[in-house]
Formats: C-alpha cells, sequence, structure tokens
C-alpha cells in the first residue's frame, strides 16, 4: 500500500502526482474560464489592433529549457522588441530593468490590458502550457532569458536559488505571486520561490491555488 505521505510530498508527487492534478485541473479551468475568455478576446479585438495572443519572447522553463508562454495581449503590438530597440523608450528600458524587470506605470500597456492585467485573466491561456507540459498550475515565475541573466548579475548571491527554481517546472501561480506578486523585488522573489522547492507538495499547492483567485479579484501588486 503506497504512503500517503509519499503521494502527498517527495518525489513521488512531485514526478507523478502533480502532473495528473496539473492536466485535471487545467481541463477544468479551461471549461470553466470559457465564458471569460470568450469576453476578453473580444474585448481586446475591439480595443486594439493586433492578435489576440501576445507575441512575447520565449521564456526559461524546467532544466533552463525555453518555451513560448501563452498569453492574452495586453500591450500593444511588438511591445517588448519596442522597449528594447526603440529610442523613445530608452529611459523605460533602463526603468524597467532596474525595477526587476517590472513597471508601476508602462504606456505600452492598452486600455483593456490594464484591466485583465490587474485581474491576471491575461494569464488563463497559460493553462494550455499546463497541458502541454511546459508548466504546472503551481510553481516558480517562469523568466525571460536576459531578466535572468541581468537579475544575476544585479543580485550574485541569487546564483544557487536560481538553478533550484529551474529544476522544477514554472507555475501559472505560486508562493510569490500570492505573497506581494510585482511589489517584490527578484532577490526576495527568487528565494520564496526557491524555498516553495524545498517544500513541494500537494497540501502546499492547494493552499496556493486557493489563496490565487483572491489576489486575481483584489489585484494586489499588480502591474
Amino acid at each position: 500500500m503506497l504512503n500517503l505521505r509519499l503521494i502527498c510530498k517527495g518525489s513521488t508527487y512531485k514526478v507523478y502526482v502533480k502532473r495528473f492534478f496539473d492536466i485535471v485541473l487545467a481541463l477544468m479551468l479551461l471549461i470553466i474560464f470559457y465564458p471569460i475568455c470568450l469576453l476578453t478576446l473580444i474585448a481586446i479585438k475591439l480595443d486594439s489592433k493586433g492578435p489576440i495572443l501576445a507575441d512575447v519572447p520565449e521564456r526559461v522553463g524546467q532544466d533552463g529549457k525555453k518555451f513560448k508562454m501563452y498569453k492574452f495581449r495586453s500591450m500593444i503590438v511588438n511591445a517588448h522588441y519596442l522597449l528594447r530597440t526603440d529610442p523613445k523608450f530608452t529611459e523605460l528600458l533602463e526603468e524597467y530593468k532596474k525595477g526587476s524587470y517590472k513597471l508601476k506605470s508602462d504606456p505600452r500597456i492598452t486600455r483593456v490590458g490594464k484591466f485583465i492585467r490587474k485581474h491576471s485573466l491575461d494569464e488563463i491561456p497559460q493553462l494550455i502550457n499546463v497541458i502541454k507540459g511546459d508548466m504546472s498550475l503551481v510553481g516558480p515565475r517562469a523568466y525571460y532569458p536576459d531578466e535572468l541573466e541581468n537579475q544575476q548579475k544585479k543580485y550574485p548571491e541569487t546564483q544557487k536559488l536560481v538553478k533550484k527554481v529551474l529544476s522544477v517546472k514554472p507555475g501559472v501561480t505560486g508562493l510569490w505571486q500570492v505573497s506581494g506578486r510585482s511589489e517584490i523585488n527578484f532577490d526576495k522573489r527568487i528565494a520564496i520561490d526557491a524555498n516553495y522547492v524545498d517544500d513541494i507538495s500537494l497540501f502546499n499547492d492547494i493552499n496556493i491555488i486557493l489563496k490565487t483567485p483572491l489576489v486575481m479579484i483584489s489585484g494586489k501588486g499588480a502591474v
């Protein structure tokens, strides 16, 4: 008879149970959120020109493997490319880097984008990433490659923590998201995610998932 503790915590949970839990719950959430997704994509198309999904650079996943993250578009077209190449965004790029790759006031965000980002509706398509196996429902933040490189230079003491965080799949939600979201700088954020990796369990994942709706509704810490 399988030990319940091993199922809920440890390698058995990480490798087998967590994946089963991810697929079943992601499918359920896609069905539940279908009406919201439909309204969101209509709002995006009416508000600004461009695709429904964001055209963003690849993210760093488990073991450093890069993957395409799906998100509803909340910015102008080519927003990430323009930030790094358009001279008029030079000061904004420096502010972006100094603020742990977050901006409190971003002129690239559309009107609809402000609302869906505040309530994390732009994150819903990541459920597809979960089903594909790129992500987990609960896990560390998925970083951009240049973000990880530059932030580790800024906070060299985080290098070991980054390796630990990259040993698991990134999550749609996570411990840092329910602990302050964008109000937390990189060094504290990566430490929180490393603590999550050290103590992955079914009970901790359920606790984070149950806290996530309140964070989405309140919009606390969102940018």
